[in-house]
């Protein structure tokens, strides 16, 4: 395997090292949330290390809350394919997950879609595309990728977005939202939003590293997306709607609103 280099990586687009590594890390655990070979064998691999990342200083519960959501995601995923066996899912911010290959069920057509720096990394270190599986390298905001996926547009649609929209200023999440409304109606769109306050630690712990990505939209409730047009909350998650050990002893958090309400993933149906 390629070594892997992070020099090329700016911006929101290293972010995905930082998951990178704390997936890599848990998929070592003997009492592992998530399994992911293929996220070991790249933290292995690394070229420059992770020194700049480890200053950031994300305690356990941190890092387990991050696992957390991207079990949730696969989760999602698998039950929208369970439904729709022949639909058409589309990781928004794919970074170097292995989404694919986890919730695969031998016919759902797949689409990673990542900026064109990451694209390049992921044909380097994970492979490149091949029957069913599809790259797309472009901005989640460059409308060309659209096109693309239209082709597919009547079978059932699934959108995913992990750790994503937080970084971008609400005009521009909701302009993207309401293009996937417009294009595929009655698709279905998954993504995790944080409330104020994590926006406000987030941004504040991470102008003490050299990393250049900050938090800028913050969603408070899945509601709020319903004033934008003609979208429907299907469910949220909550980090502690389900007891997990080795958040055993911030349980009495999910007695504060402010804190137990501060992540969550929602999920929609867009249009009819």
């Amino acid at each position: 395997m390629a070594n892997m280099t992070t020099q090329e990586l700016n911006g929101v687009a290293e972010t995905l090292l930082i998951t990178l590594y704390i997936r890599g890390m848990e998929s070592r655990r003997p009492d592992a949330l998530i399994r992911d070979a293929k996220a070991e064998q790249l933290v292995n691999d690394m070229a420059d290390g992770f020194d700049r990342f480890r200053k950031l200083k994300i305690d356990e519960s941190d890092k387990t809350t991050i696992i957390l959501r991207n079990r949730e995601f696969d989760r999602l995923a698998r039950e929208f394919i369970s439904r729709h066996p022949d639909a058409v899912v589309v990781h928004i911010g794919c970074g170097l997950d292995s989404r694919f290959e986890r919730v695969d069920n031998g016919s759902v057509e797949w689409f990673d879609l990542d900026v064109p720096e990451v694209i390049d990394l992921r044909k380097k270190l994970l492979g490149n595309e091949k029957g069913r599986y599809h790259l797309l390298p472009f901005s989640a905001f460059d409308g060309q990728w659209l096109e693309t996926v239209a082709a597919h547009g009547s079978r059932p649609l699934l959108f995913l977005a992990e750790g994503v929209f937080m970084y971008f200023p609400e005009r521009q999440v909701r302009s993207l939202v309401l293009k996937l409304l417009e294009l595929f109606p009655g698709s279905e769109l998954a993504f995790d939003g944080f409330s104020p306050l994590v926006v406000w630690a987030n941004n504040r712990n991470i102008a003490r590293t050299k990393l250049s990505a900050r938090y800028h939209w913050a969603c408070n409730k899945g509601k709020e997306l319903e004033s934008w047009g003609d979208i429907h909350l299907l469910g949220e998650w909550r980090i502690f709607d389900h007891f997990e050990p080795r958040l055993a002893k911030l349980r009495r958090l999910r007695f504060i609103p402010l804190v137990a309400k501060a992540i969550g993933i929602y999920r929609y149906r867009l249009g009819i």
